[in-house]
């Protein structure tokens, strides 16, 4: 579903964010990559929908080769590949629904067609009740949910999430993860997501990768690397612990 090769990217300063990264994220995985601050994963994760254009290499999602397209052509494959955030980034002068709508307004959907589907959105993530409120009137869990209904707006086969539950207390991040892998299950929605806590990756993982230096030095399934000793995951374990 996910497949990047050989991906580069170098800042001002010669900083290498990512140096070579090989990664396959296959459909209907939830794949974490971890590592320490400056590691590269932001970069990386960024790279997947070209927001951060790659200096080399290549990017494909859903079997199409999205650092070959047009400007027009990446604007539409962009709609199969949602994101969220950490800091939600949800438009405050907008209700709920009004949220969830925007994606749908921008791709052209007709309004009695909008409607429907945020209507679907919500009641998905268990926000029935509150499309008419406004994010500030909203707890952090209940905003990243909007965020997620806003990120399924258009169907998307993949779901990237950047940090999605640093913001949230260990309640609130073990519900949202929940609701994550509910989403994974029922949607067959492929996840790939970045996180400095190991706890999300133990949690809701399939298969993990280390980022260090940008560079992916390690991959595999999350279990069999944390019972390895000397993997780079369980050192990163043993580090927090």
């Amino acid at each position: 579903m996910i497949e990047l090769h050989r991906l580069r990217k170098t800042y001002p300063g010669g900083v290498a964010a990512l140096d070579g990264v090989d990664l396959h994220v296959a459909p209907g995985e939830i794949y974490g990559v971890v590592g320490r601050s400056g590691a590269g994963k932001s970069t990386l994760l960024r790279a997947v929908n070209l927001l951060e254009r790659p200096d080399s290499g290549t990017v494909r999602v859903a079997g199409q080769e999205l650092t070959a397209l047009g400007p027009a052509e990446l604007r539409a494959a962009r709609r199969r590949i949602g994101m969220i955030f950490q800091q939600f980034h949800l438009l405050s002068a907008r209700t709920v629904a009004g949220n969830v709508a925007l994606p749908l307004e921008l791709a052209g959907v007709a309004r009695s067609q909008r409607a429907g589907r945020v209507r679907e959105l919500l009641d998905l993530v268990g926000l029935a009740d509150k499309a008419g409120e406004h994010p500030a009137r909203l707890s952090g869990g209940q905003r990243q949910r909007v965020a997620i209904a806003r990120a399924l707006a258009t169907d998307p086969a993949v779901l990237l999430c950047d940090e999605a539950t640093s913001a949230l207390d260990p309640y609130t991040t073990v519900e949202i993860l929940h609701l994550l892998r509910d989403l994974n299950r029922r949607l067959g929605l492929t996840i790939l997501l970045i996180t400095h806590d190991l706890g999300v990756v133990e949690r809701i993982c399939d298969r993990a990768g280390v980022l260090d230096a940008g560079r992916l030095v390690e991959s595999g399934p999350v279990g069999g690397l944390l019972d390895e000793p000397g993997s780079a995951l369980s050192a990163l374990a043993q580090a927090v612990r």
